[in-house]
């Protein structure tokens, strides 16, 4: 059960917002009183959100759907990047230069425009919350995922950059880091490649969005002003660390 006045009189923007990870969080920033602005290829969004299309991986449809959320919602309190892909199931060596370019486009050029775009209002007005949404291989490498495993290395690792260089300014950057959630993303995965990922938690089974928007919205709450760097782990018991 959420608080329904958690977030009331906030602004959020959510990435990848038309389905999964992003509709679910979403949905719980609508459910506990923000308004809220989705950016995805898909010009959809839950009942109750403003729904703006582009792509993250391009840098001016970025600084455009900020601009219209701004708009039309006001200043963005808080931002939840969501957006991403999980590239094809290949070994390193059979990895092509045009599929590497797009994981990383999307999953870790897209978390650094959308921080970059909202960072300087937040700094401005005293006062941000930003999760990034990494995931357990940026932490441990999974074979076959090799662009994937990668791009969210990068964003655990600029996470902590930003965690840092803004801390006196009132805002948190932090980064979320699940196992195997089930998703549209996951469910278009390969089985083995599920499977491989399933056997690693020690709850053997996958997380739920429902888990996962509840973790988000702490992570982006008021309440939680004095953790920023730092990427939390939603994966059953894989990670103790």
């Amino acid at each position: 059960m959420g608080n329904p006045d958690r977030f009331s009189g906030r602004v959020a923007l959510v990435t990848g917002g038309s389905s999964g990870i992003g509709a679910a969080a979403a949905r719980r920033l609508l459910d506990e009183g923000a308004r809220v602005a989705s950016f995805d290829l898909d010009a959809e969004a839950p009942d109750g959100v403003l729904a703006l299309a582009g792509d993250v991986a391009r840098s001016a449809d970025v600084e455009t759907a900020v601009a219209q959320a701004h708009v039309q919602l006001g200043p963005i309190d808080v931002l939840v990047c969501s957006a991403g892909v999980p590239g094809a199931s290949l070994p390193t060596v059979d990895v092509t230069d045009e599929e590497w370019r797009r994981v990383m486009g999307i999953n870790a050029d897209g978390v650094f425009y959308c921080n970059r775009a909202v960072i300087p209002s937040m700094v401005e007005r005293g006062y941000g919350r930003i999760v990034n949404v990494a995931s357990i291989a940026g932490k441990e490498g999974n074979p076959m995922a090799g662009a994937y495993s990668a791009s969210k290395a990068a964003v655990i690792g600029m996470t902590k950059v930003q965690g840092k260089e803004y801390a006196e300014s009132g805002i948190t950057v932090n980064a979320l880091a699940p196992a195997v959630i089930q998703t549209p993303m996951v469910d278009a995965m390969p089985e083995a490649q599920v499977k491989y990922m399933t056997d690693k938690i020690p709850m053997k089974r996958c997380g739920t969005l429902e888990e996962i928007a509840h973790m988000a919205a702490f992570i982006v709450s008021r309440e939680t002003a004095f953790t920023t760097g730092f990427t939390f782990d939603m994966t059953g018991g894989r990670a103790t660390y």
